[in-house]
């Protein structure tokens, strides 16, 4: 028996009273259903979101494009934020890549929204509380 298998056995004799083969096959049965539900691509997808607002900076933009429900020029940005100009580049192109914040490039200016998924992301923060 494997170590793994061996730790759940004696695990499952304690909150049990005692084991049969019947409970441990069950139990590792549902593991690897739990197992089967870490999508590889999801994780990645969703580790990158919350390293986007792991950054003051790109944290402050998030909430500052959430909180303005419309589109935000860079240069409208910029000001209301206490860093260079492009470190606020640097950190809108994070943001476009997590899928937090979309651009849109207008003549010669962008333009850039919080997406559905900020929104909701800060909503839980917020609910949190």
């Amino acid at each position: 028996m494997s170590e793994t298998a061996d730790r759940l056995q004696r695990y499952l004799e304690d909150e049990l009273g005692e084991c049969q083969n019947e409970d441990l096959q069950a139990r590792l049965d549902d593991l690897d259903t739990l197992e089967g539900l870490l999508d590889e691509e999801i994780i990645s997808n969703d580790v990158q979101t919350l390293s986007a607002l792991g950054n003051e900076t790109r944290y402050r933009l998030v909430r500052l494009l959430v909180e303005a429900d419309n589109e935000l020029c860079v240069c409208e940005i910029t000001p209301l934020v206490d860093v260079s100009d492009s470190a606020v580049s640097h950190a809108l192109s994070k943001l476009v890549d997590a899928g937090l914040v979309t651009k849109r490039k207008d003549g010669r200016w962008r333009k850039y929204r919080a997406t559905s998924r900020a929104s909701a992301l800060l909503t839980v923060l917020d609910g949190s509380r």
